[in-house]
């Protein structure tokens, strides 16, 4: 009888212990899978913050259509030229070896070249050594999300009506947004034409080419040639068809030898 109660006793004790076991159990898998609901709830509303804000436009922003037929501004090259919507710089004489500078008035890289070197690529077509093509992009528009460059294009072919492509060519860049992406207010852009020398009677012209967006088509079909090009980036720079490295584009010394070199070889 002893035996049988020790036994009772402990089965009764394991009883309760497996009881006691299965209940921390099924504590433990309610908050397994309540905290699953839980981090569901918020990785949703995460989802949730993620597209609200990728989904936001913001601004409304300029865009144009390329239409090889739009007015071209003063220097720039016809369409079907080998430089086509290029704008066309310098003294040279024919059969001189063209320099063409792909640029987007956005880019870092090209700001970084032009401080470094702006003035001794313009130097060279002045001095007749080159033609030098300024062959503007808008690429970085897309990236950004803004217009900044298209209409930066846009005005800078208003400000070579008026005879200053050069000045306002190297305004834009010294102007340059510290910040990527910041781009150019348009009203900044009308005082940059000041600021390169626009005066006088083409003051009023080239306020009312920048606003009435004259050239934008033009800035879309460079961007276009740009594209249908493969052009992987900027600044990008072609010597008669032949890349530049940009690290030469850069340096005064190594791009006149580079110049230096090709005239020898005419």
């Amino acid at each position: 009888m002893a035996d049988n109660g020790t036994n009772r006793r402990e089965k009764a004790a394991a009883a309760r212990e497996a009881s006691n076991a299965g209940e921390k159990r099924r504590e433990r898998t309610v908050r397994i899978v309540g905290g699953a609901t839980v981090l569901v709830v918020v990785v949703g509303i995460i989802g949730l913050a993620v597209f609200a804000r990728s989904s936001d436009t913001g601004p409304e922003v300029v865009t144009a259509s390329a239409d090889p037929s739009a007015p071209l501004p003063k220097g720039a090259r016809p369409a079907g030229d080998p430089y086509e919507f290029g704008i066309a710089y310098g003294t040279a004489p024919a059969g001189a070896p063209v320099l063409e500078v792909w640029e987007d008035f956005q880019c870092p890289s090209c700001g970084a070249v032009e401080a470094a070197n702006g003035d001794g690529i313009a130097q060279l077509a002045e001095d007749g050594k080159v033609t030098l093509v300024w062959r503007p992009t808008t690429f970085l528009d897309k990236n950004l999300g803004n217009d900044s460059s298209l209409r930066a294009v846009a005005a800078w072919g208003c400000a070579a009506d008026a005879g200053k492509a050069r000045e306002y060519h190297d305004i834009v860049y010294a102007n340059q947004p510290l910040t990527e992406g910041d781009g150019f207010p348009e009203d900044r852009l009308i005082a940059f034409g000041a600021e390169a020398g626009i005066a006088g009677a083409d003051t009023e012209s080239f306020t009312k080419c920048v606003q009435d967006g004259t050239y934008l088509p033009w800035a879309a079909n460079s961007t276009q040639v740009f594209y249908d090009a493969g052009i992987p980036g900027t600044p990008l720079a072609k010597l008669d068809g032949t890349e530049i490295p940009t690290e030469k584009l850069a340096d005064k010394a190594a791009l006149d030898q580079v110049i230096a070199d090709a005239l020898a070889a005419k």
